[in-house]
């Protein structure tokens, strides 16, 4: 029965997680297997590879054959690396001490390797923190620049305004007119003075002596007016009138015989 190690989906939808498995190459991809050997999660960077190196290793010296992403996995965690070395151990190139100093080696080395990523990526991280601060800084100053501009422009228009108002003599029109109608308004003055001063009994008996002459010089004009009126409309009368044409008188006849009879 050929056997596979293969990765075996799950998780949610955009950030999946992988079991590595152990399983028949027949059967489906999230189906049954015969052992599971870690898990790769892609979704971290580096990725992150939790693996049973030991059961891995049987399994491939057994004849169990990776994909290609479990061969890379593998790789990396340097299981493909101990097979080799074993494999020299068993040909009898170097003996399993030399075996192990090797591997302990390369696996200080590949550490190494994945701290120095590990920094840059944070070293990159913190970067770019710090440029997109700055940037905002200078955005930040470059508003503050621009209101307090605004503000010095308005500040220095009410000035200038303040001062054209206070230049401007206020109200011309209305000491020209009130130059031009003084008695005017002495005389309205006086008039409703005499109107809120309440009359005494003396001038109210004035007044009343007064109303009569006042009528009795008027009726004599009157009086007049009516007798000119009155010889004007004969005048009137007689002009309109046409002259009545003389009718000429009839001759008289003689009373006949017949006529007398009658």
């Amino acid at each position: 029965m050929p056997v596979k190690i293969r990765l075996q989906r799950q998780g949610r939808k955009f950030t999946s997680i992988y079991s590595i498995v152990v399983a028949d190459s027949r059967a489906p991809r999230d189906g049954k297997y015969i052992e599971s050997l870690g898990q790769y999660n892609p979704n971290t960077n580096p990725a992150t590879i939790v693996l049973d190196f030991d059961r891995a290793l049987e399994w491939l010296q057994k004849g169990a054959q990776p994909t290609d992403t479990c061969r890379a996995i593998l790789s990396y965690k340097g299981v493909l690396y101990k097979k080799h070395l074993m494999e020299g151990v068993k040909k009898g190139a170097f003996d399993e001490a030399e075996a192990d100093k090797r591997f302990q080696s390369w696996i200080t080395e590949k550490e190494q390797k994945i701290q120095a990523k590990r920094d840059r990526i944070k070293t990159a991280k913190t970067s770019l923190k710090k440029s997109q601060l700055e940037e905002e800084e200078k955005i930040k100053e470059a508003r503050a620049l621009e209101l307090e501009k605004k503000r010095s422009e308005l500040v220095e228009a009410e000035a200038e305004e303040k001062a054209v108002e206070e230049a401007v003599p206020e109200a011309p029109v209305e000491e020209a007119e009130a130059a031009e109608k003084p008695e005017a308004v002495e005389e309205t003055a006086e008039e409703a003075k005499a109107e809120e001063e309440p009359k005494t009994e003396s001038e109210e008996k004035a007044e009343e002596e007064e109303e009569p002459k006042a009528e009795a010089e008027e009726k004599p004009e009157a009086e007049e007016k009516v007798e000119a009126e009155v010889e004007e409309e004969p005048k009137a009368e007689a002009e309109e009138k046409p002259e009545v044409e003389e009718k000429p008188e009839v001759e008289e006849k003689p009373e006949t015989e017949e006529d007398k009879k009658e």
